[in-house]
């Protein structure tokens, strides 16, 4: 992937440099690429041409700048130019000759700091930090009438600065407040430039005392004298902006109120080398919270990198919960091994005592996940006694084949008692004393019908059989009936539909036989195994008991 790009005018090629060793060159008049310039950085990030003597300058990942001579074709010099500022695993972000010197460089870290560099020497003649530690993006050697020797503006996303790269004094600084920066066009021989930020407008810039207007804009010159203030502002440069907050914590409050703290706004700027000093009394430990913190984010690094094996469930018939969970327990385990990179001996000997995947490979447990005899019933009495605290909630069954029964003096005004009454009917214990008011007498709880009382016989859910869809349904009914057998005088019909013959009776006898029916299957007392009680059949008395030997 390309990072940056040149010109070279003299031989017409185009220089890219891009995330790898080589620099390419594509040859403009020819039409056709032309062999790559070889460094020793793993990647490039850079590419500057002198207009002057015409040397390439490549500035990569490592820290280190390279020059090649177009004549020969081959490195000529190579530096590690970041780490004299003491920042060894910093990258080159930005390079720039100066054009009318001729031996002057200047180069960008992405720890935000500026080093001027004489081509005869290979150390830096001067650093310049910018104090926010973003990386450098734009470096420019800009030349004006106003002045004698070249000025130097260089950009991070917070600011430009523009300063005098022999003395490292400040000139002026320009802070946007709409947006981040990303780029920087200055017009030569002037004061204007142009700021790319991450907002929808470009704001532009000009300062008479860089340089004058440019021809093609020549309005601009009287609207700067009607906007010029007779005060100076004061230049706020090499110090840093701090809050009362921050003071209190690096013990400089006693400060305020002297000549190293000067008050502005919210805060107060204090000179970066005295912050500097005061921040490392405050926090010894810093510098090595730092190292250890670059180091955990490599690591991390690597090993996002890495190829991770999902091992697959082995096919098993019974116990799937159980085989899963020991999957997962096992990959916990590893992966928090590599995390750590050791482990203590606890965590080994409660790892040799766990259950691991192999057990699956091992004959002895072989039938645990095949036969069914060894099947884990959760439901059980002893399993709910060995795991109380169950990871999956059943659902109720009283919820699912009862419905409440709906009195006047009695009125269910919530689904809370519902599932009260579903904990009492499991024999859990009930709290009564709660905010909500107590019911006057017991719940009173129907069966839906004959299916969900023979469900509710069998501790067996309907749940998922309801949900399936009306063909599955009809199918899975079909299917069952051919295995068992239709009773006699019921014959399918399309569409689900059954056709019933009998043979009519007396309607009095019919209609008694009709009403015990409905009574049995509405209370379940013959399919619940629930023992009659004599006040369910209505009055008591031997009027209605004559009635009955009477009719027999």
């Amino acid at each position: 992937m390309g990072r940056d790009i040149a010109y070279d005018c003299w031989s017409c090629d185009l220089l890219c440099a891009a995330s790898s060793p080589d620099l390419y060159r594509i040859n403009l008049e020819q039409g056709r690429f032309l062999s790559s310039l070889n460094t020793q950085s793993p990647a490039l990030n850079v590419v500057s041409r002198s207009m002057l003597h015409g040397l390439v300058v490549c500035g990569g990942e490592d820290g280190a700048v390279e020059c090649f001579d177009m004549r020969m074709r081959s490195s000529i010099g190579r530096i590690n130019a970041v780490s004299p500022a003491g920042d060894a695993d910093e990258e080159v972000t930005a390079i720039d000759f100066d054009e009318n010197g001729g031996f002057l460089m200047g180069v960008g870290s992405s720890a935000g700091k500026v080093l001027i560099y004489d081509l005869r020497s290979s150390s830096p003649i001067r650093v310049k930090d910018h104090m926010y530690g973003k990386p450098i993006l734009d470096i420019k050697w800009h030349s004006t009438l106003n002045f004698e020797r070249p000025k130097l503006i260089t950009t991070d996303c917070h600011i430009v600065k523009i300063w005098d790269p022999e003395t490292g004094e400040g000139m002026t600084s320009i802070e946007p407040t709409a947006g981040a920066i990303n780029d920087i066009c200055v017009f030569n021989d002037s004061g204007l430039m142009l700021l790319a930020l991450d907002s929808t407008q470009i704001p532009a810039y000009f300062i008479p005392a860089l340089g004058p207007v440019p021809k093609w804009c020549s309005s601009l010159e009287s609207l700067t004298e009607e906007l010029e203030e007779g005060g100076q502002t004061s230049i706020y440069d090499n110090y840093k902006f701090l809050t009362k907050e921050e003071l209190e914590k690096l013990n400089l409050t006693n400060l305020i109120g002297t000549n190293l703290l000067r008050a502005y706004m919210h805060g107060f700027f204090i000179d970066y080398r005295l912050y500097k000093k005061a921040k490392a009394l405050a926090d010894p430990f810093a510098y090595e919270t730092y190292i250890e913190q670059r180091k955990q984010e490599k690591l991390e690094a690597e090993r996002s990198n890495r190829i991770t094996m999902k091992r697959k469930l082995p096919k098993v018939k019974v116990n799937q919960d159980l085989a899963e969970r020991i999957l997962e327990n096992e990959e916990a385990e590893n992966e928090k091994k590599d995390n750590d990179g050791n482990e203590s001996k606890k965590t080994s000997k409660r790892k040799k005592n766990a259950l691991s995947t192999e057990i699956f490979k091992d004959d002895r447990f072989t039938q645990m996940f095949e036969n069914k005899d060894y099947e884990i019933d959760e439901q059980s009495q002893e399993f709910l006694a060995l795991h109380p605290m169950a990871s999956k909630k059943q659902p109720s069954l009283v919820e699912e084949h009862f419905e409440p029964v709906m009195d006047n003096k009695d009125q269910i005004t919530s689904d809370s008692d519902v599932s009260e009454a579903s904990q009492s009917s499991d024999d859990f214990p009930v709290n009564h004393k709660s905010k909500r008011k107590k019911s006057q007498g017991p719940r009173m709880y129907e069966v839906k019908d004959k299916r969900h009382a023979e469900a509710f016989w069998n501790n067996v859910s309907l749940a998922k059989e309801d949900s399936l869809p009306m063909g599955e349904r009809v199918k899975a009914l079909q299917d069952d009936q051919r295995v068992s057998g239709l009773p006699s005088g019921v014959k399918l019909g399309s569409g689900g539909s059954r056709q019933i013959s009998f043979i009519s009776r007396s309607s009095a006898k019919n209609k008694e036989d009709e009403e015990k029916l409905t009574r049995r299957e509405k209370r379940g007392v013959q399919l619940l195994g629930l023992k009659p009680d004599r006040s369910m059949f209505g009055g008591r008395g031997r009027g209605r008991g004559r009635g009955r030997r009477g009719r027999r």
